[in-house]
């Protein structure tokens, strides 16, 4: 699948929050950085995941050869990525395969 992005100059600015105005529910997740002040840059989280997330999450480790850990955190560097994207007025276009036509992906 060959993708396409328009207008992905990064954005430092902070992402809009929902309508509303309140962050979303961090209520089912947990989290403690590791190594005190001096750190590794590292955190621990821990979340619950839907059925269909843990599929997902198998199939990536298993086409990819990544550890759960690794494919997680490259999903959550992907999907920062496109919400930066479309926060800033990009697109984002896929192609299922050779000769079918350009898709426009909407998120919503």
């Amino acid at each position: 699948m060959a993708t396409k992005a328009e207008g992905a100059e990064a954005s430092t600015s902070r992402p809009r929050r929902r309508s509303g105005g309140a962050a979303p529910s961090d209520s089912n997740t947990t989290s403690t950085r590791a190594g005190g002040s001096g750190g590794s840059g590292l955190e621990r989280v821990t979340v619950n995941l839907t059925t269909r997330s843990v599929e997902a999450l198998e199939s990536l480790v298993h086409l990819t050869g990544d550890t759960k850990t690794d494919a997680i955190n490259k999903a959550l560097q992907v999907y920062s990525y496109l919400q930066n994207l479309m926060n800033t007025g990009g697109a984002l276009y896929v192609r299922e395969a050779d000769g079918a036509e350009l898709e426009r992906l909407r998120f919503f």
